[in-house]
């Protein structure tokens, strides 16, 4: 592994410390390589990780360490004071690398079927008009849900938005789904579960909607509109993003970081 690119938040620190990086591991006899690097180095926050994960979701084998600069680093393992361990660890290290699945999303159309996927996790939301959907779990019925919208999420992002919706936060190892509700509409008419769903794996979450109008999918940063959608099936895939670690992070003390 001697082909990297950098990703830098566009603040001044971040931009300083990506030439840094790159200044040094070229010395170190590194080759930069922003169209197929093996290593992706993120400076920034998780926002920065997301923005990257995207950008290079397309190699397969390539492997991500990040330098906090942001307000968020959930998914960096060093702080911009320890740039210096960093690259000396990449370095001299070989370093571990293990995969975080990634959550696919089927957007279903009269015209053929999409696919995108997210590493924290997909929601479908619309803010403009009550959201009516018919929820399956592997082919069967589940639940009728009305209100703004619902999240499924990954272990990796059970820390994020949904940890915003008071939804469970997974602990690492646990490749699980959460189904939660957004803001959902409970009274003597409409009923639905109205808290978080913990799911296996080999889950495959189906929603359906006479109306789709208004509506958004959200996947991770990225966004589309669903106005002309049939069907969104959600499951985990094989598809994973790689990290690579250079020494043991805590992921207890990642935890107590966020708040």
């Amino acid at each position: 592994m001697n082909k990297f690119s950098v990703v830098a938040k566009k603040d001044d620190c971040s931009k300083q410390i990506e030439e840094i990086i790159i200044n040094r591991l070229t010395e170190a006899g590194w080759q930069e390589d922003r169209e197929k690097p093996e290593l992706i180095l993120f400076v920034g926050g998780d926002g920065t990780f997301l923005y990257a994960a995207h950008k290079y979701m397309h190699l397969e084998h390539a492997a991500f360490v990040g330098i906090h600069t942001g307000t968020l680093g959930f998914f960096t393992d060093y702080t911009k004071d320890e740039l210096d361990i960093c690259i000396q660890d990449i370095i001299n290290q070989q370093g571990e690398t293990h995969g975080v699945p990634l959550l696919r999303v089927d957007v279903i159309k009269e015209n053929g079927t999409q696919s995108v996927y997210a590493i924290n996790e997909m929601r479908i939301e619309n803010v403009i008009q009550t959201l009516d959907l018919e929820v399956m779990i592997d082919d069967e019925f589940f639940e009728n849900y009305r209100g703004t919208g619902m999240c499924v999420c990954t272990q990796a992002g059970s820390t994020a938005y949904n940890r915003s919706l008071k939804g469970a936060v997974i602990d690492e190892g646990l490749n699980l789904l959460q189904l939660h509700e957004i803001t959902g509409i409970h009274h003597s008419l409409y009923h639905s579960l109205g808290v978080p769903l913990i799911l296996n794996n080999r889950r495959v979450i189906s929603m359906k909607s006479k109306n789709f109008k208004s509506a958004i999918l959200c996947y991770d940063h990225e966004h589309m509109e669903i106005d002309d959608v049939l069907e969104l099936k959600i499951s985990m895939c094989k598809k994973k993003i790689l990290f690579v670690h250079y020494r043991q992070n805590s992921y207890l003390k990642r935890l107590r970081n966020l708040y």
